[in-house]
């Protein structure tokens, strides 16, 4: 859930199971689960180039309960789940949302609607500078004058990091301000 992958690492990791498939195989259940309405793909799109990349795009559930009927709760998968639900909320409101691929890592969500835009970095706290660097890094070298936001369920988050609005992720999604 919201981890960038490939059929082929699916495919790889079965077979490291015993199991035989193929990546077309893995494309077409993940094509399914889409169609079902389980899954919800979410395209890269690159920074820079200004294209929608083919590759390590992400899948989100289009429930996060689902995870957890079948895994169960696990603490390390809060983080995850925040992301994807921040992924449906903006699709909710109307958004096409990519992963952004930029030349230092990842932008989280890219989020296009009619002639807006706004970039999103989805963290569950600011647990060391070093999180929090790369949070604002690379929505920082994004050089134009869309929104950017960081969302987080620190108890006290909120402000602005050079231009960079600093949100609770609760306040995000009961915002009306996009």
């Amino acid at each position: 859930m919201g981890n960038t992958f490939s059929a082929k690492s699916i495919a790889d990791y079965l077979k490291s199971e015993r199991r035989s498939l193929d990546n077309e195989t893995v494309c077409g259940y993940l094509e399914k689960l889409e169609k079902a309405y389980l899954l919800h793909r979410c395209s890269r799109y690159d920074l820079q180039g200004k294209e929608i990349l083919k590759t390590q795009e992400k899948f989100y559930l289009a429930d996060t309960a689902l995870r957890y009927s079948v895994l169960g709760y696990d603490v390390d998968s809060a983080a995850s789940s925040l992301e994807n639900i921040v992924y449906l909320e903006l699709c909710r409101r109307g958004y096409t949302v990519y992963v952004g691929k930029s030349s230092n890592g990842e932008i989280d969500f890219a989020a296009v609607r009619q002639n807006e835009k706004i970039y999103v970095q989805v963290t569950q706290e600011f647990r060391s500078e070093k999180t929090e660097k790369r949070e604002y890094e690379r929505l920082l070298e994004i050089r134009d004058n869309y929104p950017k936001y960081v969302l987080t369920t620190d108890e006290f988050a909120g402000g602005n990091y050079e231009g960079i609005k600093t949100m609770h992720v609760a306040d995000f999604l009961l915002s009306t301000e996009y």
